[in-house]
């Protein structure tokens, strides 16, 4: 028996008037995961695609390839170099030494493996408690399990630094799932990025762990500031006297949370997601106006006290999370406004926001995250200023 005949005949025991039928969604996510689903529409006159929902969640999990391979290595790199300092502990440095690889920074594989140990404890860490709650809010609700999840758990992977502790990355991802989309009644409904909520609650409940310089490196006693920490005390004119360029920015070869140092890897996931048309481009061109635009305003401005106020567009391009939030979270359709005006203005805020809480704030040196929930919050409302402009302009036609 072939395992879609095998589907096919354990099916009954899981539809409506089965003895297993408040287990479909369980039934449901399974296949849907190895097979086409069999609901689509056939006939006219009903639009039809060749992109379905798991086709545009694979599509963003294949986006994020060069984030994940670039963040296991920088992490494994960061690790190696730190441990050349203060020596190497724990079960993944017994691993590693039994398999004879050693902690050489100049090692390209020791570089990825030792990121790979960090990479999958928090990712599997992140699938089992997210995914449980997933499947029980579905199971409730009587309704089929999102491939959404997917992407957050990827998402939410990526955007945690290497050093948190994996019970706070259950809790993170939890409260990420309930609180920023269940809630709301699951994938298509949430108005806030649940990756990022699941982020932010970490960042609020446990500020301890998750800022200051002692996060970004899991190494016992180390201690590397960000290159926007270093930015927001020293001026961005010290990052080359700190072994940071541009370059180094760009690549992301720097201190950072897992997947977001690397500005190229997440313009390469970029690129894709335009391609396949899964990120709308109004709202790459607004965020990146709105950055641009308001950075210019302040280097004009100047200031004798801040030194943020002096950090050029390119620089706030490259640091932080802005490359990683623009390519995968101002583009994310859930969330974003729906309107082709509304993108430019929600991108747009989104940049001069990011701006904002990075320079006049100096308690929060990175902003993008608040920026882009900042940025969710107000798209429904952008949305609705923007038809009521489109009715009113086409009502005075026919005056």
């Amino acid at each position: 028996m072939g395992l879609r005949s095998f589907f096919d005949s354990i099916e009954p025991h899981f539809v409506k008037g089965g003895k297993y039928e408040k287990y479909f969604p369980i039934y449901e996510m399974v296949e849907s995961f190895i097979y086409t689903p069999k609901t689509v529409t056939t006939v006219a006159p009903h639009a039809r695609s060749y992109i379905d929902m798991k086709r545009i969640m694979t599509y963003v999990v294949i986006a994020t390839i060069p984030c994940i391979l670039f963040g296991m290595y920088n992490t494994g790199l960061q690790t190696n170099m730190a441990i050349a300092e203060h020596g190497a502990s724990g079960w993944r440095a017994a691993i590693i030494e039994g398999l004879g690889i050693g902690f050489n920074a100049n090692n390209p594989l020791a570089n990825m493996l030792h990121g790979l140990m960090y990479f999958l404890p928090i990712y599997i860490v992140t699938l089992v408690a997210g995914g449980i709650f997933e499947v029980v809010f579905a199971t409730v609700r009587k309704h089929e399990v999102n491939e959404g999840f997917l992407v957050t758990s990827m998402l939410y992977t990526l955007i945690v630094p290497a050093s948190t502790p994996l019970w706070q990355v259950a809790l993170g991802i939890i409260f990420g799932v309930v609180i920023g989309k269940e809630v709301f009644g699951g994938t298509g409904k949430n108005f806030l990025n649940p990756a990022l909520v699941g982020r932010a609650f970490l960042y609020f409940a446990y500020p301890a762990q998750m800022s200051g310089d002692s996060i970004w490196t899991p190494v016992d006693g180390f201690s590397g500031a960000t290159a926007l920490s270093i930015g927001a005390s020293d001026g961005y004119q010290a990052l080359p006297e700190r072994g940071i360029d541009w370059m180094d920015a760009f690549i992301g070869t720097i201190q950072g949370s897992f997947g977001e140092t690397s500005t190229l890897a997440a313009m390469i996931g970029l690129a894709f997601l335009l391609v396949v048309r899964i990120a709308n481009w109004r709202l790459i061109v607004g965020c990146l106006g709105g950055m641009i635009a308001f950075s210019t305003l302040l280097n004009l401005i100047g200031s004798d006290t801040n030194p943020m106020f002096a950090m050029p567009w390119y620089w706030h391009l490259v640091l932080g999370g802005y490359a990683f939030g623009l390519a995968f979270m101002v583009t994310e359709p859930v969330s974003a406004s729906h309107t082709n005006m509304g993108r430019y203005i929600y991108g747009a805020l989104i940049g001069f926001m990011v701006v904002m809480i990075r320079v006049v704030n100096p308690a929060f040196p990175e902003g993008m995250m608040l920026a882009i929930l900042f940025g969710n919050v107000f798209a429904p409302l952008i949305d609705y200023f923007v038809v009521q402009a489109n009715i009113k302009r086409r009502a005075k036609r026919y005056v």
